[in-house]
């Protein structure tokens, strides 16, 4: 397979904007629970990040591109809150006279879990996501353009929109119905779905009751590092293996927008040149450089897979090609893999038995639960990174497997509470990673071979040797000698469960018994 650029869309320069200038969005204020003393480490460092994100706009767009369109286009933003490689707002642009860009605040993001009743969207992936907004809205008024962001559900607003302003792309005949088009990238989980759904019905509606008028939603993939249309099977088909599939801050403080998406990517790759050595530091847990930290960005759709791939392939012809440039794209096409199960196996990622609809039984011990979610387990690994979760909303990979293990295989916890509490926190958060991980990490997944279990010992002993991570979210234990931060036994809280193996302080408790005890003792 090979990764499609499209035709990047960084030259929208318009003589007379679309929206006038005192048109002012409105956005939702959410205020931060993050009150930890730890100080955050900005990601990216955020200097000269406008003038990198200018100048990366200027090396990957075209002046030569000739408009054939008349015209409103509407270009509906969803999880790609970016200019650069964004093919909805590109196709909007060359097929119109003018574009409204547009960004709806659905109150359903805001709603709580499916199964548990979690919030859908913690403050800090809140707070990425008016920083997000508020870059794109510079960065498109850059280019002669407004964002326009409207509270409520977009089968309400887009419609509306469409008709208010006549949005269309091409010039009508005598007595021709005129197309009008609203653009947008395709999903593909449930509840995303449901809402192109309910946004093409309404505009049916419109067509049938209007006259000389027919709305259409014109829907691009453009989330992933390679095109759906690119692979060489269809998505039902897809291999259940991911090998298969491949071979055809310290605390930090994370920046919403593309502007710091792209300077972090200048950052990592050609600034602190740490993409040299990315394979070799990639199971870190501490700091701001251990991985990419790219996440978020591509979550909210501020980076394009694509523009990454280019840097990669950009570096490894200026400077080098190793194991490490080949592992960022390796991690990559996870991503896309994720993505693309979606479509094949739909909602049962998100059931408790997973794609392969495995039996088994599972608790949903709330008290059990809320011990792991608060970091108050009494193993030190564990409550380190739960804490770091709840406060930066980031977690290493190797944290998020770690954590994982021991909430299904430890404490034998539904891993569908897990699941949804990530929802609620990540500020990485997408359906399709987030449920395609959990669901491979606790056995239900689409890999009938994995059943992995993450031994505490011995995870921490290969990755915070010294207890440097674990003492830096739980000061209590920086007093302590290095080889004891880990394992503290009595100088730290009890432990709520034995590990199923290799506990390292206690030895011939069943997990049942374990789970009884601790039930007793909180009431």
């Amino acid at each position: 397979m090979t990764v499609r650029l499209s035709n990047f869309a960084a030259s929208f320069h318009l003589k007379h904007p679309f929206l006038p200038p005192n048109l002012k969005p409105k956005i939702m204020s959410f205020a931060s629970k993050s009150e930890r003393n730890p100080t955050p480490f900005h990601v990216p460092s955020l200097l000269n990040s406008d003038e990198i994100a200018e100048e990366t706009f200027r090396k990957y767009s075209s002046s030569s591109m000739k408009r054939n369109g008349v015209g409103v286009a509407i270009v509906w933003f969803r999880n790609d809150l970016r200019i650069l490689d964004n093919e909805a707002l590109f196709e909007a642009w060359m097929s119109s006279e003018t574009v409204l860009p547009v960004y709806c605040v659905d109150p359903r993001l805001f709603g709580s879990t499916h199964y548990f009743g979690f919030p859908k969207t913690g403050a800090l992936r809140a707070q990425f996501l008016i920083e997000s907004l508020a870059d794109l809205r510079k960065n498109l008024m850059n280019r002669g353009l407004n964002l326009l962001i409207q509270h409520g559900k977009p089968e309400d607003i887009l419609p509306s929109l469409a008709k208010t302003f006549g949005a269309h792309t091409n010039r009508p005949k005598a007595n021709m119905v005129k197309a009008m088009l609203v653009y947008a990238h395709k999903e593909t989980c449930n509840e995303e779905l449901i809402v192109e759904r309910l946004v093409r019905k309404k505009m049916q509606e419109m067509a049938t009751n209007q006259d000389h008028t027919n709305p259409k939603l014109q829907l691009i993939w453009g989330s992933t590092m390679y095109h759906l249309d690119d692979l060489p099977f269809n998505p039902g088909n897809i291999p259940d293996v991911y090998t298969q599939f491949r071979k055809v801050s310290k605390g930090m403080r994370f920046f919403g927008g593309e502007s710091a998406a792209l300077a972090r990517v200048n950052e990592y790759f050609w600034k602190k040149d740490l993409i040299r050595i990315y394979k070799e530091i990639r199971n870190g847990m501490l700091g701001p450089d251990y991985s990419t930290k790219f996440s978020p960005w591509l979550a909210f759709g501020c980076l394009s897979p694509r523009f990454v791939h280019e840097e990669v392939k950009r570096y490894e012809k200026e400077k080098l090609a190793n194991d490490s440039t080949y592992w960022v794209l390796f991690e990559m096409i996870w991503r896309d893999y994720f993505r693309f199960l979606t479509i094949k196996y739909g909602n049962s990622i998100f059931q408790i038995g997973g794609p392969r609809k495995v039996e088994s039984k599972w608790s949903q011990d709330r008290a059990l639960f809320e011990s792991w979610r608060d970091g108050c387990t009494g193993y030190p690994l564990i409550d380190a990174n739960m804490k770091e979760l709840s406060t930066t909303g980031f977690m290493s990979n190797r944290g998020r497997q770690i954590v994982c293990s021991f909430l299904v295989r430890d404490m034998g916890i539904d891993w569908r509470m897990g699941a949804e509490w990530f929802e609620t926190c990540l500020l990485d958060y997408d359906p399709c990673s987030n449920y395609g991980n959990w669901t491979y990490g606790a056995g239900v997944g689409n890999d009938p071979r994995e059943d992995r279990y993450f031994s505490i010992p011995k995870q921490a002993k290969n990755y915070d040797p010294e207890g440097e991570y674990v003492a830096y979210w739980l000061p209590e234990l920086q007093k302590l000698p290095k080889d004891k931060r880990n394992f503290p036994g009595n100088l730290y809280i009890k432990q709520i469960v034995q590990l199923k193996f290799g506990n390292p302080n206690h030895h011939g408790h069943g997990r049942a018994n374990t789970n009884a005890q601790f039930r007793r003792n909180r009431k």
